[in-house]
């Protein structure tokens, strides 16, 4: 992997989104969730998951079936996936399709950066339960074998022969959000001329069960940033992009969606799960993506938030906010959180929210934040809710912070 940049380098080769995936609770494929998105449609419905009896929350963000494997090949290669692995393949085929890369070989030196937090986890705990049912010497081994995080970014090398630099990122909440970063790096280095980005999560009852064992989860729909918000709202899903170099990709006559700008990445580790309550990672993740792309926070028209709906995270994330946007009498940018319409996708939160600012800048407008009201007193933020605005200006932050204060900024421009 290369070296990090200095804040002090500018960037030297501009990195072009040529194509974007998306799958999540509103539906599969960019139409679908743009749609639902526009209209203020929550995704948040019953949970499916066997065994959550007892828990705050019976509502969750299910994606739609992944459908059957397309054509005999794929077949032969994907009859062990996991369902991480199925949403990230079907966020790439529709990704690689717009892009104008879904010929044979096209993607050969391209490389792939995902990142999971649970990659096959639904799985494995099927081959325990089963195992605890039945009898190990019973169960199907074969579940475990897609357990590992870097299981969704083989699946997608694999299938699109793939043979450039190939990264796996768990790093919690901002897992995704990370593997965009770094994919941009590597195509600055010249290490590859473009990347799959992105990554995905399945919804498994470790995740649920354990979100509600610490009394985060919200009994109805999120409502983040509202100050009657309980909690989050969990969901599924994944995000992927085509970043490429800037040149390589209008040389063969690709028109990006958006140009990736930035991003900045913090650790403030002041706790094992909360953020720090001043919200220092959350500022300098944001404050290092400005400040490597030389512009000012006044430029930014827009931030899709973290918005978990938590009483920490969102107040920690309100003052970060604040203090990098709100001087001088101005108000932060408008803003939204995803979260409120699909609910919190874990590892592949980073790269769906991505892909829902992407589109946010083709389509010019911002999408409602479901459920908000009113912000704690004392709180100056702009929540769009109730319907879309139009978007005011031509760059997008998209916020990613995790567990144990690992916290990505990624900064988009519209495209010219």
């Amino acid at each position: 992997m290369p070296a990090a940049r200095s804040l002090s380098d500018p960037p030297t080769t501009r990195v072009a989104v040529t194509g974007l995936g998306v799958i999540c609770s509103l539906g599969s494929g960019q139409t679908a969730v743009w749609e639902g998105l526009m209209q203020g449609r929550s995704g948040i419905g019953k949970v499916r998951l066997a065994g959550t009896e007892g828990c705050l929350s019976d509502r969750a963000g299910h994606a739609p079936a992944d459908g059957a494997p397309r054509g005999p090949r794929e077949g032969r290669l994907s009859r062990r996936d996991s369902r991480s692995d199925r949403l990230c393949l079907a966020a790439a085929r529709e990704a690689v399709a717009q892009a104008g890369l879904g010929q044979s070989g096209a993607l050969a030196d391209f490389g792939v950066s995902l990142g999971s937090s649970t990659a096959g986890m639904l799985e494995a705990e099927r081959y325990c339960q089963d195992g605890a049912r039945r009898g190990f010497h019973r169960a199907r081994p074969s579940r475990v074998l897609r357990l590992p995080s870097s299981a969704p970014a083989d699946a997608v090398a694999r299938l699109f022969g793939a043979a450039g630099p190939r990264l796996s990122n768990m790093t919690a909440c901002a897992s995704s959000a990370a593997s965009i970063g770094f994919a941009a790096d590597l195509i600055r280095s010249g290490e590859a001329p473009g990347m799959l980005a992105g990554g995905g999560d399945a919804l498994c009852l470790l995740t649920y069960t354990g979100f509600n064992a610490l009394r985060l989860h919200d009994p109805q729909p999120c409502r983040p940033f509202d100050a009657a918000r309980q909690g989050l709202s969990l969901g599924e899903g994944a995000g992927i992009l085509v970043l490429e170099d800037w040149d390589r990709a209008a040389a063969r006559g690709a028109r990006p969606l958006a140009e990736f700008v930035e991003y900045g990445a913090s650790c403030d580790a002041s706790h094992m799960t909360a953020p720090h309550p001043e919200g220092r990672g959350a500022l300098a993740a944001m404050s290092e993506a400005l400040h490597r792309a030389g512009l000012p926070p006044e430029r930014v028209g827009h931030v899709n938030a973290h918005g978990t709906g938590t009483s920490l995270n969102d107040a920690t994330e309100a003052r970060a906010l604040t203090t990098l946007f709100a001087r001088e009498g101005r108000r932060a940018p408008p803003l939204t959180a995803s979260k409120s319409s699909i609910g919190h996708l874990l590892g592949g939160a980073g790269a769906v929210e991505a892909a829902i600012v992407v589109l946010t800048l083709m389509h010019g407008r911002i999408p409602p934040t479901l459920g908000f009201t009113a912000c704690d007193e004392g709180t100056r933020l702009d929540v769009v809710a109730g319907c879309p605005r139009e978007l005011p200006g031509g760059h997008a932050l998209s916020n990613s912070f995790g567990f144990g204060g690992t916290n990505y900024a990624l900064l988009f421009k519209s495209s010219p």
